[in-house]
């Protein structure tokens, strides 16, 4: 039997989504109490009723911080990690002055392995327990990703980056290689543990035709998998599609007549789109991943929240590592607030940990298993300090509810706000 393991302090869960039901769809209890055992949830209440009905679990007594379920990041790449906040470039200039240098790197092994390493130690330093990261088109990079999570007993979503055109020829495969590449790793490692696998292809400029077939072809006959690529991030991106596809309706049409538009796929920024291109993703359940940092610090634009939610569409928030300029989902949450007030829409301190947490899940499809504070639940949790540096600490001692309370680390909280992170049931 395992054993059982009692986390005491401050709750925070949602019955339901509250861009939809309101504040009122978050459950705060005050002196709660969350047992854990073998990896889940197995009860949560007041503090006092679990400590009376689990009186040989193990305490941790966390005083009046805030405990959530773990934050899920779902758009990343974590190759990147080397070259966050890297200076001043557009999107196609980054990518080939940065991106592609450093991805060239990850053909070695040993190098991989580092990477890896010290971005799943950053982010759980930061209170990140989920994330979907692209790889590199090499099968190593997706090896080490997954051997370095399975180690820790994390749930991820990665995969190999597909790309044939418009990118170094040590970053380029074909379409035949990315099939078989991709579903050599999926036969892998789809599946095993809390590992998940994402048909990727980066997006529509640095893949030919041919190997946008081939992959919606993968996708097809693996259709379980999750699919993630990029959409309408920049202007000039979008012109520049309109070149390479001239018969395309749109840039999402460049993934659509391929079979690559479906529910379980995620299409990261998604920023200046088209009106039919909203309505074909709605209509499908796509998930479309918000990524504010990235989208403010290359200058991508700004993402129309509100109406996209409003629309019904199922949204997710990212970093974006190494485009976004934080591994932190505090300061996303942040850049989400800021980008919301430049569009006319602020953001609720209950709707952004709803995105950090149940939202992101429920874009990854994974919300019957993370991002939220229930029976059942994996406990991957994080613990907040509201109080975790002298000018958070004097404003939230002048709150008079959780939401005033928490803003303020929201706004200005980083790595010292993350009191505790648990995966599987551990602390990290």
């Amino acid at each position: 039997m395992c054993a059982q393991t009692l986390l005491l302090g401050q709750t925070l869960s949602f019955a339901a989504n509250p861009f939809e039901a309101g504040v009122d769809a978050a459950r705060h209890e005050s002196h709660g109490g969350v047992v854990v055992e073998g990896g889940r949830i197995v009860a949560l209440g007041t503090a006092d009723a679990m400590r009376e009905a689990y009186l040989t679990a193990e305490v941790f007594d966390y005083g009046d911080k805030l405990i959530s379920a773990g934050f899920v990041d779902a758009h990343v790449h974590y190759p990147q990690t080397g070259i966050i906040a890297s200076w001043g470039k557009r999107l196609i200039d980054w990518l080939n002055s940065y991106t592609f240098p450093e991805e060239m790197r990850f053909g070695d092994r040993a190098y991989a392995d580092q990477i890896s390493a010290m971005y799943l130690d950053l982010t759980a330093k930061h209170g990140v327990t989920t994330m979907a990261s692209y790889c590199t088109i090499h099968p190593e990079s997706v090896d080490a990703f997954f051997e370095a999570a399975q180690a820790r007993g994390q749930r991820v979503i990665a995969g190999k980056t597909c790309m044939d055109r418009n990118a170094p020829e040590g970053l380029r495969d074909t379409p035949q290689s990315a099939y078989d590449g991709s579903k050599a790793l999926i036969d892998r490692w789809h599946g095993l543990d809390r590992i998940s696998y994402a048909i990727t292809p980066r997006f529509s400029p640095s893949s030919t035709p041919e190997q946008l077939e081939a992959l919606g072809s993968l996708w097809t006959a693996h259709p379980d998998c999750l699919m993630q690529t990029h959409l309408s991030e920049q202007t000039d991106e979008i012109a520049w599609v309109k070149d390479l596809f001239p018969e395309a309706r749109d840039y999402l049409d460049t993934y659509e007549k391929f079979g690559l538009l479906g529910e379980k796929g995620l299409y990261g920024h998604a920023i200046h789109l088209e009106e039919r291109e909203k309505d074909r993703l709605r209509e499908v359940g796509a998930g479309l991943i918000h990524c504010p940092t990235s989208n403010t610090f290359i200058g991508s634009g700004l993402f129309d929240m509100g109406g996209l939610i409003a629309a019904g569409q199922r949204v997710g928030l990212a970093s974006d590592t190494g485009g976004g300029s934080s591994f932190s989902m505090l300061r996303t949450m942040a850049s989400a607030y800021e980008v919301g007030q430049l569009r006319h829409n602020p953001l609720h301190a209950a709707e952004l940990m709803w995105l950090a947490t149940q939202g992101s899940a429920r874009a990854l499809h994974m919300e019957d298993k993370i991002g939220n504070l229930a029976v059942g639940m994996e406990a991957d949790l994080v613990v907040l300090d509201l109080a975790s540096t002298p000018e958070i600490a004097q404003r939230s001692a002048r709150a008079n509810d959780l939401w005033e309370a928490l803003f303020p680390t929201i706004m200005m909280g980083d790595d010292r706000a993350i009191s505790a992170t648990w995966i599987n049931g551990k602390p990290v």
